[in-house]
């Protein structure tokens, strides 16, 4: 038989003694004093140093997928980005449902859209100097003209249907001839009142160069279905002469 291998000794620890006249911070386990400079209890090494408690989340960080708690630079400035991205997609969609935003919609797509004319069906004038009915101001020829005996005439143009009224154009005087413009007198200003299907006015005042040839106006009006026009700050009325708007031009968004 082969001798058993002899098996060493296992160490035995022997306490330190501990003096208990050393002043300091008691362990909060065993009560033992601890010297201030000491982390862990000289006699039953329990921390004396307890990690304070993490500070409270903030609210933006209660809310999901946001309230776990992360490491410093785990995806902190993605969240950031995120909830950035909301406030400012919730403060758009506030402006856009107020009216200024809904202007700014509208005149941006009358910008970037196309126009086409659209013709009333009905014309009629407050006022009309014999042989120059209102209907010649949207017959399409600019050398026929309405006539009115002075400031204050109005005429109103009727449409078939509600639409986007974008653009005004305007042909003052008698014709685009500059000999035939002068024979007449003119309406330097022109009050521009829309009536939108609901009953709702919107009014604008044109103010027209005193020259030959057709003058542009945007004017960016939704739902309009009936256009007045009042002649004012007439300009060459002299002896028997009366106001003459040779073309009136109506256009909608396409």
């Amino acid at each position: 038989m082969r001798p058993a291998k002899a098996v060493a000794p296992r160490p035995v620890v022997r306490p330190v003694p501990v003096d208990d006249a050393t002043a300091g911070t008691p362990c909060p386990s065993c009560g033992t004093p601890n010297p201030p400079d000491r982390r862990f209890c000289r006699r039953c090494a329990t921390p004396l140093t307890p990690g304070t408690a993490p500070p409270p989340l903030p609210w933006w960080r209660k809310i999901r997928p946001l309230r776990r708690r992360t490491r410093a630079g785990s995806g902190r400035a993605t969240r950031f980005l995120v909830i950035l991205a909301v406030v400012l997609a919730l403060c758009a969609g506030g402006f856009l449902l107020l009216p200024a935003g809904r202007n700014l919609i509208e005149d941006t797509r009358d910008k970037l859209g196309k126009s086409k004319p659209v013709t009333p069906v009905r014309v009629e004038a407050s006022a009309e100097v014999p042989g120059r009915p209102a209907g010649n101001a949207t017959d399409g020829l600019s050398n026929r003209y309405w006539g009115a005996p002075g400031p204050g005439a109005s005429v109103t143009c009727t449409f078939a249907k509600p639409f986007r009224l974008v653009a005004v154009i305007v042909t003052n005087g008698a014709s685009t001839s500059p000999e035939d413009y002068a024979h007449e007198g003119r309406a330097l200003r022109i009050d521009l009142e829309v009536t939108a299907s609901d009953g709702r006015k919107t009014v604008k005042k044109l103010t027209l160069i005193d020259k030959p040839g057709p003058q542009t106006f945007p004017t960016g009006i939704s739902d309009a279905i009936t256009v007045r026009l009042t002649l004012d700050a007439p300009a060459g009325l002299d002896g028997d002469r009366h106001l003459a708007l040779a073309e009136l031009e109506f256009f909608q968004r396409s």
